[in-house]
Order: structure tokens, then sequence, then C-alpha cells
């Protein structure tokens, strides 16, 4: 008890004089550790279950699923993992394939708005809501789980398919101090994904995708939805070279249809790595159930190597 109690006490302990003065907020944008004061409180929300939850944020009534551990105790500090899903899924949708419910840990899935065309999606895309801020939507959303639950400020993580993969990349680029790592699944990474992103800390993320996707090709496409999307392997480049890893990825084959790539030697304990699903399509791999077109790999579980990769990178 004593040990946990401890532990506790030093997410209480993250103040504001441990932040840089550069870190200032940003138009309300909380990039930097914030302190957890749910800790030692009942939760507001049941154990075990999940139940939809609203916040308002930059103007909008925003809504998310949550689901708490069933083992969650008010004097342990547990981790965060958001999951955003693709253009026109529901949060119920994404909770129901990728599985995150399972883990030791508060799964939160929050919702996009609705787009020109009728259909939810996030922020980073050129379809996206205008005059939507979904970066400080995630913002106030940390702060309020961090208000009322026994948050550990040092492993909250994101992730997200296709759309919410690329707004996933956003987050990366917007709230590197906040979020501790990253994991993309058939990511939608247009030029609006990369807003913000520039020289600064090294970032950890992993990115899965089928060389099959008919949706966000493997190899780039000219011409998406009147823009343009990278090649898989360039975009994991310029992440590796902003991490100043090592040129050139190592590769493992895993099963007969996937390969992995690890870049090595990057910056400050960081990793990229990579899972290329030959004859993949645009799904999650490991999923049971029908999540997007083509070909579903059982051969891994995005969910279970995204949850290892980001326990073995907490927020420096």
């Amino acid at each position: 008890m004593r040990v946990r109690l401890a532990a506790c006490l030093a997410v209480l302990t993250v103040v504001a004089g441990v932040v840089p003065a550069s870190a200032a907020p940003r138009d309300m944008v909380r990039n930097h550790p914030m302190p957890s004061f749910g800790c030692l409180r009942a939760p507001d929300v049941p154990v075990g279950q999940t139940v939809t939850q609203s916040i308002e944020s930059g103007g909008y009534q925003r809504t998310y699923r949550i689901h708490l551990p069933a083992d969650y105790h008010s004097f342990v500090p547990t981790p965060v993992i958001l999951t955003f899903g693709g253009r026109g899924e529901s949060s119920t949708t994404i909770e129901g394939y990728t599985g995150f419910d399972d883990r030791d840990a508060i799964a939160v899935y929050p919702d996009g708005l609705t787009d020109a065309k009728g259909e939810t999606s996030f922020e980073g895309a050129p379809y996206s809501p205008v005059g939507v801020d979904d970066v400080l939507f995630v913002s106030d959303l940390l702060n309020q789980l961090q208000g009322t639950l026994c948050v550990d400020p040092f492993r909250i993580y994101a992730d997200g398919k296709s759309n919410g993969g690329g707004f996933t990349a956003l987050l990366a680029c917007q709230l590197d101090h906040r979020i501790a790592a990253f994991g993309m699944v058939s990511g939608a990474f247009y030029p609006q994904s990369t807003v913000g992103c520039g020289p600064g800390s090294p970032i950890s993320l992993v990115e899965f995708h089928g060389t099959a996707d008919t949706v966000i090709n493997y190899d780039g496409d000219a011409s998406r939805q009147g823009s343009t999307l990278p090649a898989i392997m360039d975009w994991l480049a310029d992440w590796a070279a902003h991490d100043r890893c090592a040129t050139s990825p190592a590769s493992t084959d895993i099963g007969t249809d996937v390969v992995k790539f690890a870049y090595a030697d990057c910056a400050g304990a960081s990793s990229v790595q990579h899972y290329r699903v030959i004859g993949g399509g645009h799904t999650w791999p490991g999923a049971t159930v029908h999540n997007g077109p083509g070909g579903t790999t059982l051969t891994i579980s995005a969910t279970a190597i995204m949850w290892r990769f980001f326990l073995s990178h907490p927020l420096e």
C-alpha cells in the first residue's frame, strides 16, 4: 500500500515548476506533463464497463467512449490509450475491433465531428471539418481525465487508423511533450498531418500498413482527395531523420506475410518501427471482425504490438 501511495504522490508532484518556460500554454493547448488530481478519489465512471462521456472544447460539444480496466484503483497511476477511428467510423466501431479494453489501461475512444460530406473525421486531412481544433480537444480531454482519474502523466499514448492515424501523426507533432508514444494503422498522412512538425524532441512511433491497401496506397498517391500522400517508407524515413536514427532500418520476416522494419540508434531512446503486411488491406492486423476493405492478417496483432511498444516508451 505504501508503495502505491508513494507512486500516486509522485504523480501529483508533476508541477509547473518542472516545465520549461518555453512550454507555456499555446492557445490553451497543454503540451507538457500535467498533474493528475483524480488520484485518491472515487472515479465518476464505472469500472470494467464502457460509457459515453462529453466535454465542451473549442465551442463544440464533444463525445468520447471510456473504459476503465476492471482492476482500476484510484491510488495506482494508470496509463491512458487514446484511439482514433477512420473517416466515418464511430468510437463504438473502433473500440469493437481494436481490443484495447482488455489492456491494463484507461481506454478512450474520441468521436470526430461531421465534415462537409456528412462523415465524422479528425483534423489532419483535406476533408477535415473547417474551424475544428482537434488538438485542443485532445488537450482538453486529457485535462478532464487527469482531473477526475488517477492517470499516469508519463504513460499517455495515442493511436489511430486511416484518418485517425493521420491525426495521431499530427498529435506527434503538436503534443509530443504530453503524449509518450504513437501508433498508426493504414495511416492517411496528408500534408495537413505535418502541421507543427519540425526539429524537436525525438518521437517514438510504430506504424502498420498493408501493401494491398486500396484506400491509402502503400506506395503513395499523388491525387488522393485533391492532395498528395507519401509512400510509407518515405514517410518513415522522414521520422527517422527527425529522430536522428541510423540511415537504414533493419528488417525481420515474421511468418510469411509480415516484415518488420526497425531503425536503430535513435536519439533520446526513441524508436521508429514499421510492420509491412504483404497483401494486407485497409485493415487492423489481428482484428477478428470486419474493419475495412481487403485482407486482414492474423500473423500479428497490432493491438498487442502497440501495447508492448507503448509500455517500453514512457514520456522522457
